[in-house]
Order: structure tokens, then sequence, then C-alpha cells
């Protein structure tokens, strides 16, 4: 469940325990794998493009987020990637990528129409003519907040060995104008006190997903409900875009 929230070194440290490797990471490597040039949009802690260059991607792979922390944990593990501090208006790519992603349901995370618009036209210059855009975004008729409440605790262990317990919980008691707020609490004996992030999503249906696409000159191919390509239905739990530049 967790989004690109860690900004400090402990959290950002617990972020892959809290996300381990599942099916959606298998079908953002496989997609990786089979391109030339990539660009991974909101990184993280690079967990993809490390995977991917360990299992013998050997041409260009650039992870960009705007968490120095998350960075620090990428830089770490593989200083053969290229990874850049920054959203997508720190650098102007011109047409130098085959395939960009943008995993983790960071697509969520942009909340206003002009920081969405800006995204993408962004994507869209960095893209050549018939390069690929794939992203994920929760399908608000799936109603995946319902789940975000306290008594669902969680444990990862960190760095120093502290078992950290993790519970999330909705603000509002629900979506706003197609925002939803929540809380994310870590708690470990030892810590003078728990450390509490706080977040914003948006949630887009379809249509609104279409819209922002094509303003941008990118045209959806495919759509998913889930990791396994399944049909997008009204209850699946994800909607997973593949849009074409150009």
């Amino acid at each position: 469940m967790v989004d690109h929230a860690f900004t400090d070194l402990t959290l950002a440290g617990l972020y892959d325990g809290l996300n381990p490797w599942g099916p959606g990471d298998d079908f953002y490597l496989g997609l990786v794998m089979a391109a030339g040039t990539v660009l991974d949009v909101g990184c993280g802690t690079g967990q993809l493009l490390r995977r991917a260059r360990a299992e013998g991607h050997r041409g260009r792979l650039v992870g960009l987020d705007p968490a120095a922390a998350m960075l620090v944990q990428a830089r770490r593990a593989a200083p053969d990637v290229e990874w850049v501090l920054g959203d997508m208006r720190a650098r102007l790519w011109d047409r130098e990528f085959d395939l960009a992603v943008m995993t983790g349901h960071a697509f969520q995370t942009l909340l206003g129409d002009e920081e969405i618009r800006v995204c993408l036209r962004a994507v869209r210059e960095a893209l050549a003519d018939g390069g690929r855009f794939v992203f994920e975004t929760r399908n608000p008729a799936a109603r995946a907040w319902e789940a975000w409440t306290p008594d669902r605790v969680r444990h990862v262990t960190a760095a120093d060995g502290s078992r950290v317990r993790v519970w999330h919980e909705v603000q509002g008691g629900g979506p706003s104008h197609g925002r939803v707020r929540f809380t994310e609490t870590f708690e470990a004996d030892g810590w003078p006190a728990p450390r509490v992030s706080r977040s914003v999503l948006r949630l887009l249906d379809v249509k609104a997903l279409e819209r922002f696409l094509a303003e941008a000159g990118l045209t959806v191919v495919e759509q998913y409900g889930d990791w396994g390509r399944g049909p997008l239905t009204p209850d699946a739990p994800e909607i997973v875009t593949v849009a074409r530049a150009g």
C-alpha cells in the first residue's frame, strides 16, 4: 500500500521491506528488459532498475525521484544506474527513451491538473516516437482505502535491528474532491516517539486518465485491471495503462 512518502534515511531504509518484490514488479521488469533505454519516474529506492541491471540489462537505465533519502539507497545498491534527484522538471530529455514507467502508484501523488499535465508533457518529450509510458493507478471503484485502517498492523525490521510497527489511517472518513488523505505511522520500542508520514493521493477514473494522456500526445493502447493482464472490470483493483507516444 505504501507510496513514495519516505524522506528521511531511517524510513527510506524500511521501504523495500514494506514493499517486497511482487507480481507488479514482475510485470514492469519484463517491459524494462525488452526496452533499450528506460526512464523510471518516481523510482524510490530503485528496486526495479537495480533488478534489471542485475539480470543483465546493459542499456541506459535512469531513475528519477524527488526524495534524496530514497536515492541514497538506490546509489549504494547500483552505482552503474543513472540516478537523478527531482521530478520531471529536473532535466530536459529529448526523445531519449524507449520506455518510461511510473510504478508504486506514484502517479497518484500528482494532485493538481496542471501538475499532471506538466509531468505528462515532460514524459512525452522524453520518449522517442512510438515509445511507451506505462503506469498504474488504483481503480477508485475498488475502494482500496477502506482497508487502510489502524488495526491492520504490519511489521518490518529496520537497519539497526529494531522491529517497526506500521499502520495507516484514512483522514476524514474517505475521499474528498477526488483525493484521499491518510497517515502512515511508524513505531518501534526504543524510539522516543512514533514517526508519522502524511500523504494525499488523487483518484482518477479511466476517462480522466485518457483525457490527460491525450492532451500530452500519448495514446492509450492497452489497459488492464490486474498484474496478470486481466480485463479492466468495474471492481478490478488496478488501472494499468500502456500509452504510446506519437
